[in-house]
């Protein structure tokens, strides 16, 4: 059965990534770039809820703009503080928690992004932006990164959680939504039971997109999915031992139905830590050295109703992290083949 898991595992990763925009590779290496829509046929009708997903934390923070105002989530003091331009360039090494753009972590195989959105107090445009303690791309631009990838890995399911929203009037939101219309438009997938949310339904369908929206108004459009359908739950540890109990209690506790479910599998810095790490930064101080004991976690996991189902990482490039969240999904396969017996 190892044998059949690795010969698997090589048909599924035998793709080079696709070009990116400039017509160039982004990589030599092969890549996860059309997992989903290379699974063995027993695993298209499996509810998406009941696979392991690969994602990451605050997604779209692979650059922040150290140059633009500290952003409405931090601090009056933090703001105070921020006035000093050293300041902002520390606030930087812990703001970062990727090195990959969207469209480099879509080829590595990450399928649910973590966004956070705000508008820049002052500004008259109403534009948006993803924010994590300073302010990083426009929303616009970020959208159509991923919308470029679907287009070209039709088979390819993502889920876009906008779960924070700083300084957003009921325009700001209305501006988003439409801007979520604009770059998906059919590919997004309206609200229904969690359960009939599978691959084979999806492609029929010629869906693509999930999106969860953690605010009321999310009431409003038939595309827009509650944020309790996705539950995260949040350690807030800098401990690794703290942090794998956490995911396995959390776990133990995760409805059997009618929601999906992401396991953070982050560590969050507390004060002192940055205090220590301050020049650092948060890879270098906290992520680096963690992330291998961190990823032995999830090779010990299984995916299915009370199993795992959505993994996140800090810095997934890091690590084989994408490809060992995927790789758990060969124990659907495995059950399936012992059942036979």
């Amino acid at each position: 059965m190892l044998a059949v898991r690795k010969a698997r595992s090589k048909l599924r990763m035998g793709t080079i990534c696709s070009p990116n925009p400039s017509g160039t590779k982004t990589s030599s290496e092969v890549c996860n770039a059309d997992w989903m829509g290379s699974l063995p046929p027993h695993l298209h009708n499996v509810p998406l809820s009941n696979l392991a997903i690969p994602g990451s934390h605050d997604s779209f923070s692979y650059w922040v703009d150290e140059k633009s105002p500290v952003g409405p989530d931090q601090t009056p003091a933090i703001k105070r503080l921020a006035r000093i331009s050293l300041v902002k360039k520390l606030m930087k090494k812990w703001s970062v928690t990727q090195n990959l753009t969207f469209r480099e972590q879509l080829e590595a195989g990450i399928r649910y992004f973590d966004l956070r959105v705000s508008s820049k107090p002052g500004d008259a445009d109403q534009e948006l932006y993803f924010i994590h303690g300073l302010f990083g791309i426009k929303v616009w631009d970020g959208l159509m990164e991923i919308d470029s990838f679907l287009k070209q890995h039709p088979r390819e399911i993502v889920f876009l959680d906008f779960n924070h929203f700083y300084a957003m009037e009921e325009a700001h939101h209305k501006r988003l939504v439409l801007q979520i219309q604009e770059a998906f438009g059919s590919k997004l997938g309206s609200v229904c039971s969690v359960e009939s949310m599978r691959l084979q339904t999806l492609w029929e369908k010629k869906c693509q997109v999930l999106i969860f929206y953690h605010c009321p108004f999310y009431k409003q459009y038939p595309f827009l999915w509650p944020g309790k359908k996705i539950p995260a739950p949040w350690a807030n540890t800098t401990s690794v031992s703290k942090l794998t109990l956490f995911l396995e209690t959390t776990l133990s506790e995760r409805a059997p139905r009618g929601s999906f479910h992401v396991s953070q599998a982050i560590l969050t810095p507390r004060v002192k830590t940055i205090a220590r790490g301050l020049v650092g930064g948060l890879k270098n101080t906290l992520v680096h050295r963690n992330l291998p004991a961190i990823l032995d976690w999830v090779k010990t996991q299984k995916p299915g109703a009370m199993g795992v189902n959505i993994i996140t990482s800090d810095f997934v490039d890091l690590v084989d992290f994408a490809t060992t969240v995927i790789e758990l999904n060969d124990l659907l396969q495995e059950d399936r083949a012992l059942a036979k017996c």
